[in-house]
C-alpha cells in the first residue's frame, strides 16, 4: 500500500512479565485487534517482551541478581522462532510493527526493538545505543548503525527508546534523516513517580511532544503498566511497592505540529490509543522550522555520525585456518601409546 493518510495504533498495557510465550501471545492478540480496527501501523513499548526490569531500579545490583536468570530465559533471539511468529501475524494482519523487547545474543542482553514491515517481508533489529543508569547492570549498547529511519509504504519510520529521546545528538540523527513517523517506546511512568520528577509522567511525555514538533514529525509513544501481579513478582516489602506503585501507563500520539492527537487512557487503563494521521501535515509543519534543512546552518554547526556495525572480533588471516585444532581421543591414546614403547626400547 501507498497513502499519505491512513490510522496508526500506540499500545498502553501490561506485559506478560517474565514469560516469554505469554508475551508473544498477547502481542499477537494485540496486533490482531488493531488491525481489526484498521490501523496500519502500531507501536509497543520498551522492553515489552518480557517486561522492563523495573527490579533493577528497587534494589542494589546484588539484590536483583535473584531475577537475572529468569528475566535472561525469557528474552527472545532476533531470529528465533518468537519473532517469527509476531512477524506472520504482521504480514498476516498487513500492519507494520515496531516491536519493544530485550534481545538476547549469546550470553549478553541489549534493549531492542524491531521494524516488522509485512509488505516487503523484512525484519530490521535496532539496539538502544546507550543503557540509562541502573540498565547498564543488566544491557549492552547499540550502535550508530542503530540510528536508521526505514523507507516504508506507510513514510519514513524511525525509532528510539526511552531516554533516548533526551540526548540532542540523538535527536538530531533521526531529524536529518526526513523522519516522518517516529515510535517512542518508553516503559511506563510509575516508578519512582513521587520522589523523581525526572521518570515521571510529565516530563517524558513533554519530550514526546517536543520530538514531534522539534522534528516536524509524526510520534507514537508507547508506555506499559504496572500492574499487582508485577509487583508481587519483584517486590518483597511495602516500600518497594511505594518505590513501583500500580498504573504508569501515558501512551500519547503527537502531531508533526505537537498537537495531542486520538483519546489517551487512563493512567491504569490497558488498551490501544488510535489516531487518523495525514503525511501531508508534515509539509505545513516543515515550512516554519526543518532542523535539519532551511532552518539550520551547517556553516556553524555541523554533526559527524559513525553510521559503521561495531562488532567486538575482527577476523584477520586465511579463513579455511582459522578454526579450532579438534584431536580425536582415539588417536592421542595410540600416538601416546607408541611414545611409551619407544621409550622403554
Amino acid at each position: 500500500m501507498t497513502s499519505t493518510a491512513y490510522k496508526v495504533a500506540c499500545v498502553q498495557a501490561a506485559p506478560e512479565y517474565f514469560d516469554m510465550e505469554a508475551g508473544v501471545a498477547k502481542t499477537v492478540r494485540l496486533i490482531e485487534e488493531a488491525a481489526q480496527a484498521g490501523a496500519k501501523l502500531i507501536a509497543f513499548p520498551e522492553c515489552w517482551i518480557p517486561g522492563y526490569p523495573w527490579w533493577a531500579w528497587l534494589d542494589a545490583a546484588a539484590v536483583g541478581m535473584q531475577f537475572v536468570p529468569r528475566h535472561f530465559n525469557n528474552c527472545m533471539t532476533v531470529d528465533g522462532p518468537e519473532v517469527q511468529a509476531i512477524a506472520k501475524a504482521a504480514m498476516d494482519n498487513e500492519i507494520y510493527v515496531v516491536l519493544g523487547y530485550s534481545e538476547k545474543q549469546d550470553g549478553s542482553l541489549y534493549i531492542a526493538q524491531l521494524h516488522i514491515d509485512p509488505w516487503t517481508q523484512t525484519i530490521t533489529p535496532r539496539r538502544k545505543l546507550k543503557a540509562t543508569h541502573t540498565e547498564r547492570t543488566i544491557f549492552g549498547e547499540g550502535d550508530g548503525s542503530d540510528f536508521f529511519v526505514r523507507d516504508t509504504a506507510l513514510g519514513r519510520v524511525g525509532s528510539l527508546c526511552c531516554w533516548e529521546h533526551l540526548n540532542p545528538l540523538n535527536k538530531f540523527a533521526m531529524y536529518a534523516q526526513n523522519e516522518q513517523i517516529h515510535i517512542g517506546a518508553w516503559p511506563g511512568f510509575s516508578l519512582y513517580a513521587e520522589k523523581a520528577y525526572a521518570l515521571g509522567p510529565e516530563l517524558n511525555t513533554a519530550v514526546s511532544q517536543v520530538y514531534a514538533a522539534e522534528g516536524q514529525c509524526f510520534v507514537l509513544a508507547a508506555t506499559a503498566l504496572v500492574t499487582s501481579e508485577i509487583q508481587d513478582m519483584i517486590c518483597d516489602n511495602d516500600f518497594k511497592r511505594e518505590l513501583l506503585p500500580l498504573g504508569g501507563g501515558a501512551s500519547r500520539i503527537f502531531g508533526p505540529d505537537g498537537s495531542s492527537i486520538g483519546e489517551p487512557l487512563n493512567a491504569d487503563e490497558e488498551g490501544i490509543i488510535y489516531a487518523d494521521i495525514d503525511l501531508d501535515m508534515i509539509s505545513i509543519a516543515k515550512a516554519a522550522a526543518d532542523p535539519s534543512g532551511h532552518y539550520s546552518r551547517p556553516d556553524v554547526f555541523r554533526m559527524v555520525a559513525n553510521k559503521e556495525r561495531r562488532t567486538n572480533v575482527e577476523q584477520v588471516g586465511d579463513p579455511d585456518n582459522s578454526q579450532p585444532r579438534v584431536i580425536s581421543i582415539d588417536e592421542l591414546l595410540d600416538t601416546e601409546s607408541e611414545v611409551a614403547v619407544e621409550a622403554a626400547e
